[in-house]
């Protein structure tokens, strides 16, 4: 699945009771909505797309669109913008650490006493 399909995906439920819920606010037939959110945005109308993207306050970045803002991205990039360097170098270790917490593999965890064969 694209990133903004699961973007998309993830603000219907944030925002909408249900995917039904959206399509009917926002005035898109139901079986558009679930047929671009099963099989990616890709495959629907640029008119679909950003209609749907409007609703839910989604923004593109770029021509390539490989990145997308929410409100609460847009938030967050606002108040990392207005750090000096320091809260920067902060926000950044922890990210980085998180990023990689998130990302790494599931690796069994050795307990005290296990032995590593």
């Amino acid at each position: 699945m694209d990133n903004l399909t699961r973007i998309i995906r993830s603000e219907i439920s944030k925002q909408y009771r249900s995917v039904r819920q959206f399509a009917f606010a926002v005035g898109v037939p139901l079986s558009t909505v679930n047929s671009a959110l099963h099989n990616g945005v890709g495959g629907s109308s640029f008119d679909t797309v950003l209609q749907i993207c409007k609703a839910l306050g989604i923004k593109a970045l770029g021509d390539d669109a490989a990145f997308y803002l929410t409100e609460n991205t847009e938030e967050l990039l606002t108040r990392y913008a207005m750090l000096d360097d320091y809260g920067r170098h902060t926000i950044d270790a922890v990210m980085k650490v998180e990023y990689e917490r998130c990302t790494k593999e599931d690796e069994p965890e050795m307990g005290r006493g296990s032995v590593n064969i």
